[in-house]
């Protein structure tokens, strides 16, 4: 009888010490927040669900988070809500000159013709220059504000020419939709919306005046103490990226659902995109700093930045991309 009790005690000892066990593990796994928006490789990554399996050995869970735009998954990033996200060009110069605690950890191609200034299908506007004393909608701080300031500095315009209207994109859209602007500053999946519901013309996209580069970043303590989970990271995007670039009708029929849009529209979003992350180039870094100092100029920001400081370096344990 003895030995029956003593050997359910040590069942019962056993499984609490394996409960207790587990715990501890739950305890002990790190999380990867991530920031996405409705468009771009992040969104294939999370649906693929291959960085979870890939992280599940370092004991990484991840945990996803949607955002309406760059400035505000930034914003994100700022708060610490997040340790990771995706944005265009323009948000991390405004997070920068607010003094987030960021750093650049890679870029994917340029992408000119998914942003454009976009009007109304019947508007008498043919040109940038007659946006002069017009109303333009876009989103505060996101990567169309650059374009439009190339765009009309191309055009003979100062930026001071057009009345700017900020909302995000899906009031935008409403207020483009009423004719409460002139025209739209917006990019893609939004950009191909317009196109095809609406039938919206583009009066100008980014080709040669911007390389709308989408940048993948992250908080400087989580790089600092997870860089080996930043290697993996942008390696998946980059593989996920690739394959994208080569398959776009199949992206286009994952993708479709998830942004709760026709595939004729997803499609067109799809070819337009940059693909094949990289870690950032002398180029590229000196193509951002433009930009900061474009808006330092045009007193948008409130200080001069230096991009070359918010670089992430991979250790040399991180094999940089090809």
């Amino acid at each position: 009888m003895r030995t029956v009790i003593l050997r359910r005690g040590l069942v019962a000892l056993f499984a609490a010490a394996v409960s207790f066990g587990a715990i501890v593990q739950a305890q002990a796994a790190e999380t990867l927040r991530i920031g996405y928006q409705k468009y771009g490789t992040l969104v294939l990554l999370k649906a693929k669900g291959s960085l979870e399996k890939r992280l599940a050995d370092q004991g990484v869970n991840v945990q996803w988070t949607e955002f309406p735009g760059g400035p505000q998954l930034l914003e994100g990033l700022n708060v610490g809500s997040i340790d990771f996200g995706v944005t265009g060009e323009t948000p991390p110069v405004f997070a920068q000159a607010a003094g987030a605690d960021l750093l650049y950890v890679a870029y994917e191609p340029p992408a000119p013709t998914s942003e454009a200034i976009l009007v109304p299908k019947d508007s008498p506007i043919k040109s940038v220059a007659e946006l002069k004393g017009k109303k333009v909608v876009l989103n505060k701080g996101s990567n169309v504000h650059y374009l439009l300031v190339r765009a009309l500095e191309d055009a003979g315009l100062k930026y001071t020419d057009v009345q700017t209207v900020f909302l995000p994109p899906a009031d935008a859209r409403a207020a483009f939709e009423r004719g409460s602007v002139d025209a739209w500053v917006i990019w893609d999946p939004y950009q191909a919306a317009a196109e095809k519901q609406l039938q919206a013309r583009t009066l100008r996209d980014a080709t040669g005046i911007a390389d709308n580069h989408q940048f993948y970043l992250a908080t400087k303590p989580y790089t600092e103490k997870h860089p080996d989970v930043i290697k993996a990271l942008v390696e998946e995007v980059r593989a996920v990226g690739e394959w994208s670039k080569a398959n776009p009708q199949q992206v286009t029929e994952q993708v479709a659902p998830l942004l709760g849009l026709p595939a004729d529209i997803t499609l067109t979003s799809v070819k337009r995109q940059g693909y094949g992350a990289l870690f950032l180039t002398p180029e590229v870094v000196a193509a951002q700093q433009k930009i900061a100092d474009t808006f330092y100029q045009l007193k948008l920001i409130p200080k001069p930045l230096s991009i070359k400081d918010v670089i992430w370096t991979p250790p040399a344990t991180v094999a940089k991309a090809p």
